[in-house]
């Protein structure tokens, strides 16, 4: 079974995402280390590093992943923009190891016209630069699923192994699969046979080791739209059939699944959705 979670807010503190995780009976969250609309940050506070470090041990919840900022793009064919996100997402990286985070997803990126060839090369030239200034980093990079709305990159496996394929560090590589995203780009989920066949896809294509990751999402958009837009469990396009693959396959059994879809102030979307997932694990059979 995957550990389920979701994205949590960190809004008064990155510990109090833990908190907010743990009233939810969570075993995973993600988060932002920084406001992912600003490209500034403030450096982390020694205090708030180590209630974060507390709070995780305390709650149990060992599952953590971040997400970078949305502003990021090391795809860009500008150079003073490749630069600036090049430097963010290096930053991001530094924070998760402070915080002892072991991945950070990110989409790959936009070529904005330059053409995937070429957006390709900039995003792994951008990551073989960080890697060779961090050389001890512990943060894994996940490149994330796309449904390919615009000029972005991801929308095809071989796209995302093309990117990984021209770093040099692989082992500090790896996927995050987000089921709304791969719908809407392309892969059939829905039945048992057409989620064999995508996952067999992935496996060949980029291999299930690299897989860490799962944004669990239903799709409000159909079957290769190029839309990205996260519906609840069972409530979109994809539909609980495939979600009910996902989380009995034993090759994920132990990676985190996270929640992206909409939830109000309260979060008791969250409870409903998560509720709606467990409802979907079959129970052990013992021989």
């Amino acid at each position: 079974m995957l550990e389920f979670g979701a994205h949590m807010s960190i809004s008064g503190g990155c510990y109090l995402a833990i908190d907010r995780a743990a009233a939810f009976g969570m075993t995973a969250c993600q988060i932002f280390t920084k406001n992912e609309r600003q490209w500034a940050a403030k450096p982390l506070d020694p205090g708030v590093v180590e209630r974060f470090k507390e709070q995780r041990a305390a709650t149990g919840i060992g599952h953590v992943v971040a997400h970078d900022s949305y502003l990021i793009n090391m795809a860009s064919p500008d150079d003073a923009m490749w630069e600036k996100s090049r430097l963010a997402f290096r930053e991001e990286l530094d924070r998760c190891d402070a915080l002892d985070v072991p991945y950070l997803v990110t989409h790959p990126g936009a070529h904005v016209g330059s053409g995937e060839e070429a957006g390709i090369g900039r995003v792994a030239e951008g990551i073989n630069r960080i890697h060779d200034e961090r050389p001890d980093g512990r943060a894994l990079i996940l490149l994330e699923t796309t449904a390919g709305q615009g000029s972005a990159l991801g929308r095809t496996f071989e796209e995302l192994a093309a990117i990984i394929n021209a770093v040099e560090d692989k082992k500090r590589m790896g996927v995050c699969f987000d089921t709304c995203h791969v719908f809407a780009a392309g892969y059939d989920l829905r039945d048992p046979d057409t989620y064999a066949a995508t996952m067999d896809a992935f496996d060949r294509v980029i291999g299930l080791e690299r897989l860490r990751v799962f944004h669990l999402n239903d799709s409000r958009k159909g079957l290769g739209s190029r839309v990205d837009r996260h519906a609840a469990i069972g409530e979109g396009e994809l539909g609980l059939e495939a979600f009910r693959s996902i989380v009995n396959d034993p090759r994920f059994t132990g990676l985190p699944g996270v929640l992206e879809t909409d939830k109000g102030p309260d979060g008791e979307e969250d409870r409903r959705n998560l509720a709606t997932l467990r409802g979907l694990v079959k129970p052990l059979v013992l021989a």
